[in-house]
């Protein structure tokens, strides 16, 4: 499985962005995909889960009602949308994707197959 992600870049406060994980390698939709990032000395965190082809999904508290995750079946594509960017969203962004039995897991140990991140960084 590759995960190739993209659509990082710089923002102002305030603005949006929408990052952007083509899956490739997966025969089937039986998985979850995720959404965790990285800041500078800190530790990776969760941001956003979605079971593909389905409505549900979970996002952390901290971007809750500001960012949401996406599929796109058509371009084995998951999205994730940032409005109301904060500069604490500041960092590498990566997606990743697990086994369906891991549910909407916010636990990063639970997913297999992850993408090479991609920076965002918001300016106050």
């Amino acid at each position: 499985v590759q995960l190739q992600a993209s659509g990082g870049g710089l923002a102002q406060a305030g603005g949006s962005l929408r990052l952007s994980c083509t899956v490739a390698g997966r025969t089937s939709r039986n998985y979850v995909m995720g959404w965790f990032r990285q800041a500078p000395g800190k530790e990776r965190e969760f941001v956003a889960a979605i079971r593909w082809s389905e409505s549900s999904t979970y996002l952390a508290d901290s971007v809750k009602g500001r960012f949401t995750i996406s599929t796109d079946d058509a371009k084995n594509t998951v999205y994730l949308l940032m409005n109301s960017l904060k500069p604490e969203d500041t960092a590498a962004y990566y997606c990743a994707s697990g086994p369906r039995r891991i549910g909407l897991s916010f636990r990063s140990h639970e997913y297999d197959s992850w993408g090479q991140g991609t920076q965002v960084t918001v300016s106050s």
